[in-house]
């Protein structure tokens, strides 16, 4: 093996493991984040369902999937950044965590564009 080599190797393993303990806080902490996405996504389900329910109508299949879709995408996402971050570094953790919060919330404002603007499509 290469001097050059053999360094990396030895740099890869001189890294401290980052602690359990701040891990479980990275990823709770931000994690109430990602919550509150399934909170506010169920809440408008509830709300969309009491509305519509009010007038009559009820959701279609559309309708069902961007709800329950709305819900479990932040848990997903929340679970792919802690399986890619987990492993690394505390700050490098927070990035991704913080990466994948940005997805939701993006995915959220579509949510909420789509949902605005096109409630005939998902009322059966």
């Amino acid at each position: 093996m290469s001097e050059r080599g053999t360094d990396a190797v030895a740099a890869g393993a001189k890294r401290a493991k980052t602690p359990t303990w701040l891990v479980a806080a990275i990823s709770g902490v931000v994690g109430l984040f990602y919550a509150y996405a399934v909170w506010n996504a169920i809440g408008n389900l509830v709300a969309t369902l009491g509305v519509f329910g009010d007038a009559g109508l009820t959701l279609n299949a559309l309708g069902w999937f961007i709800w329950i879709f709305a819900a479990a995408f932040p848990i997903l996402v929340w679970g792919a950044a802690f399986a890619i971050g987990h492993r690394r570094a505390a700050h490098e953790l927070l990035l991704v965590m913080l990466t994948g919060l940005a997805l939701v919330a993006v995915f959220w404002l579509n949510v909420v564009a789509y949902t605005t603007l096109n409630s005939a499509s998902f009322l059966g």
